[in-house]
């Protein structure tokens, strides 16, 4: 194949004119923004430990008051993309948010898509668009790009959880920006408890629901419950995985990223294929080995990691007599919408 020209080929002369006129010679970077065969990826494989986190977390609640933080967050961020800019990969950003007993988060809508898995505590809720969602540990909560949300605390122990935004992709378009309110009033009506039931959905007197959103909060319980009766039921799968949609429309969740539980059985071994959106795994409950590339996580419950596209990835369930259970989320929806996702086996 053969060599293409360096810019240290042209005049000095040529290239300074170039320059005056806000001009670039593409060839010289061609292969940079155009490899041959895998895309140029800044995405490193990487492991957040939840017990080296959860101090650092902890001592932010002692360090810096709510009303000096809006949101109390550690952001979870990629070293291969500079940790200055807080991404985990090209489209997503995770963040490790506390919330201490009777605080409240205050109320505000942003461009950005947000979701939430709850990963320890009881007592705290996000109410969005008006509905007051409790947060269980594993339950995914929406809370979509121009819906106003809150967070709040009731009880009487720290909670936390993961946020996963679709925030770097957003900013990269320069539409980032959030919106302040005043507390919401909570209105009737928790659309967990009526989608709860697989195949059927509200029509009162025909009509179909026309939110955008209706189930804002999904159940850890339900989900796990899903996981369970599909092993149960088919025996021979051998990745037993649901994904969030949208009770309505059967699409994903949320408009850029997708969200997804899995469950490995006692010993299993399971082999994801290579594609092109990076994934973000979460280890709900049990214990887990994720090896990606030449590196090898052992996930222990609440840690986090993130592994680049285009690469396999190997899930090992470390726990012979006990089910493990982990939350991915990953690019899919947003790779599908450009026309560039891929599969490669």
């Amino acid at each position: 194949m053969h060599e293409l020209g360096r810019l240290e080929d042209l005049p000095q002369d040529y290239r300074d004119a170039l320059t005056r006129k806000n001009l670039v010679p593409l060839w010289p970077s061609l292969r940079a923004v155009l490899p041959h065969n895998v895309p140029t990826r800044a995405t490193q494989a990487i492991h957040w430990p939840y017990a080296t986190l959860r101090p650092l977390l902890m001592q932010a609640g002692e360090l810096t008051p709510m009303e000096k933080a809006e949101r109390r967050v550690l952001v979870l961020a990629n070293p291969g993309h500079g940790l200055e800019n807080m991404k985990a990969s090209p489209a997503m950003y995770l963040g490790m948010q506390l919330l201490l007993p009777g605080e409240w988060a205050p109320s505000h809508y942003h461009s950005p898509n947000a979701v939430r898995m709850v990963v320890e505590g009881q007592g705290a809720y996000t109410t969005v668009d008006g509905e007051k969602c409790p947060m269980q540990r594993g339950d995914l909560i929406l809370t979509p790009t121009g819906l106003w949300h809150e967070h709040g605390h009731d009880g009487d122990q720290p909670v936390v959880w993961l946020d996963v935004l679709d925030l770097p992709i957003i900013y990269y378009t320069e539409t980032s920006y959030a919106v302040e309110g005043v507390r919401q009033q909570v209105k009737p009506g928790r659309g967990d408890q009526v989608y709860a039931s697989g195949g059927v959905v509200p029509s009162p007197v025909f009509e179909r629901s026309d939110k955008a959103y209706p189930m804002l909060r999904y159940p850890w319980a339900q989900a796990k419950a899903s996981l369970l009766a599909l092993a149960s039921d088919r025996a021979d799968l051998q990745a037993v995985q649901v994904t969030y949609v949208n009770p309505e429309t059967v699409k994903d969740a949320q408009n850029n990223l997708g969200f997804y539980a899995l469950m490995l059985r006692p010993g299993q071994t399971l082999r994801l294929p290579a594609r092109s959106p990076s994934q973000v795994f979460h280890l709900i409950e049990g214990a887990a080995e994720v090896q990606v590339v030449s590196k090898t996580f052992a996930l222990a419950e609440a840690d986090t990691c993130c592994t680049p596209g285009y690469e396999s990835v190997t899930l090992k369930n470390l726990q012979a007599d006990q089910p493990a259970f982990l939350f991915i989320a990953d690019e899919s929806p947003l790779h599908r919408k450009l026309g560039v996702y891929e599969n490669r086996g």
